[in-house]
């Protein structure tokens, strides 16, 4: 084993993290910034049952307000006993936990922007998808 190599390897890795560890934190702060500014009564009012435009909303709402998957099920059983239909908390709670636009220069730093970007706009889809499929798959069963 080259360790001259591994020493390399292990002090680059050390310099990218200490170098988004800015990044993350102020990221981190604005998303609960966010999160504690918009009222959970915002989101009941702007989602109409229509399930192509429910899920596009909640997509764009989970997209923009990312977080962890068990906090997007504790809004998700809030949002569902407030009269949100099941698809915009389905592609919700989707995207809450896959696309991250807060994110977006923080994983373009660490992974490419090129990258960061597909990426972000097939989660979004697929959460639209998935979010669809899925409530009509348990509609049908």
């Amino acid at each position: 084993m080259n360790y001259k190599k591994l020493k390399k390897a292990n002090k680059k890795t050390v310099k990218s993290i200490l170098n988004l560890l800015p990044v993350i934190l102020s990221i981190l702060l604005l998303v609960s910034i966010v999160n504690q500014m918009i009222p959970k009564s915002f989101y009941i009012k702007i989602f109409t049952g229509n399930i192509i435009l429910d899920a596009l909303k909640g997509s764009l709402l989970g997209s923009i307000l990312t977080g962890n998957p068990v906090t997007g099920y504790i809004l998700g059983d809030g949002f569902l006993k407030n009269g949100v239909s099941l698809v915009a908390v389905t592609s919700f709670i989707v995207a809450w936990t896959t696309v991250g636009i807060i994110q977006l220069p923080a994983e373009s730093i660490a992974l490419g922007k090129r990258f960061a970007i597909y990426r972000n706009i097939s989660a979004f889809i697929m959460a639209i998808i998935v979010a669809i499929i899925s409530v009509l798959l348990i509609n049908f069963l």
